[in-house]
């Protein structure tokens, strides 16, 4: 979906280029230090602001690699109110240590969750205390320069692609698109399940990657909903949504981009009410009493709520929502997949990364 472009604000565009591109440079010359870890840290990022999925792909890397090894992931912790380093434990409230990290906790209880706002504290923190961990994976971290990861993954929204984008604020790119040589691997996400191969190679030639960097097509999948809330056993919760035609819900969502899981939401539901909050948004009391009058005022006679997996750890935090709309509030999981059938080839990537990386580190400084 494109929006019309302020031409007024591509001079303010040049001058944000430049700044950026004066601390690249002073990052890639020396100037500025930064820390290299002889240990896998593996970076997942973009360099456009606005959903490209890094969370879900963030998941996938967590749940390919927990079971060989020990993970770790680190984050800044977008929107918590605290600001030291903290450990994800079933305590936790999205103000401690935002919604994403308590995302990945809740769907990986056995990986170690972490935010800091300062990367290299939060990698030493982590050896320091977790000296078993063998891998970390920075959730957000391609400009982090701070920190030189060991391999770094960039994304580009299949409908925003990087080298069509310009700098902010005329367009949505933090940093020039020349950086994505930074990357190992460069993924087009949220692609179409039925792309076809001559678009998918016309991309490739667009991109124009570099030798030695790989680049893959992943696309967004949903789930079956789950419950918000009493999700004692998943398996035996999910809502079976073929049997829902005719039904009636409220949409709640708090993220970039909501138009994907509305359509994907229309292809089952003749009749939903669309609440759409800012990205990360903080739910107040008041959205609560807004989202149980929508809820009353559907049509169907079988009606529920639904809202995304990022925004289930916020609302799930109120405990004020009355029956019969709390037994009738599901979250949609959402998951990952490559197109090409180049699965294998990424896994194989990774894992050959981590195994051949995790030992011989050292803690450094910074």
């Amino acid at each position: 979906m494109r929006t019309r472009k302020n031409i007024f604000l591509y001079p303010v565009s040049l001058i944000y280029g430049l700044i950026t591109g004066i601390r690249n440079f002073m990052y890639n010359t020396g100037i500025i230090p930064s820390v290299e870890f002889h240990f896998p840290v593996i970076c997942v990022g973009n360099i456009a602001v606005g959903g490209t999925g890094k969370t879900p792909h963030t998941e996938y890397l967590a749940g390919l690699l927990r079971g060989n090894f020990k993970v770790a992931t680190l984050s800044r912790g977008y929107k918590r109110k605290t600001r030291d380093f903290r450990i994800a434990s079933s305590s936790s409230l999205v103000s401690d240590i935002g919604d994403e990290p308590l995302q990945i906790f809740h769907k990986f209880p056995d990986v170690l969750v972490t935010v800091d706002r300062n990367r290299v504290h939060g990698v030493n923190r982590i050896l320091e205390a977790y000296p078993e961990t063998e891998v970390i994976i920075l959730d957000d971290g391609f400009q982090h320069r701070r920190i030189t990861p060991g391999f770094s993954i960039l994304l580009s929204d299949f409908e925003r692609l990087i080298e069509r984008d310009y700098m902010m604020p005329f367009g949505s790119l933090r940093e020039s698109k020349g950086n994505i040589r930074r990357a190992d691997i460069i993924l087009i996400t949220k692609s179409p399940e039925n792309i076809s191969p001559i678009k998918r190679r016309l991309i490739v030639k667009e991109i124009d990657k570099a030798p030695y960097q790989n680049l893959y097509f992943t696309s967004i999948t949903y789930k079956a909903p789950l419950p918000v809330f009493d999700s004692k056993d998943p398996e035996e919760t999910h809502l079976d949504m073929s049997q829902c035609a005719g039904c009636g819900i409220v949409l709640i969502t708090g993220i970039a981009n909501p138009l994907p899981i509305k359509e994907y939401l229309q292809k089952t539901f003749g009749e939903i009410i669309h609440l759409s909050f800012p990205d990360h948004y903080n739910f107040k009391e008041k959205d609560i009493y807004s989202i149980s009058s929508a809820y009353k005022n559907l049509k169907s006679l079988t009606k529920y709520l639904f809202t995304t997996e990022k925004d289930s750890v916020r609302l799930r935090e109120f405990t004020n929502f009355a029956e019969p709309a709390r037994s009738a509030f599901f979250y949609i999981p959402v998951g990952i997949q490559f197109l090409n059938n180049d699965k294998d080839k990424f896994d194989n990537l990774i894992i050959n990364y981590v195994r051949k990386n995790k030992r011989n580190y050292r803690i450094s400084g910074g």
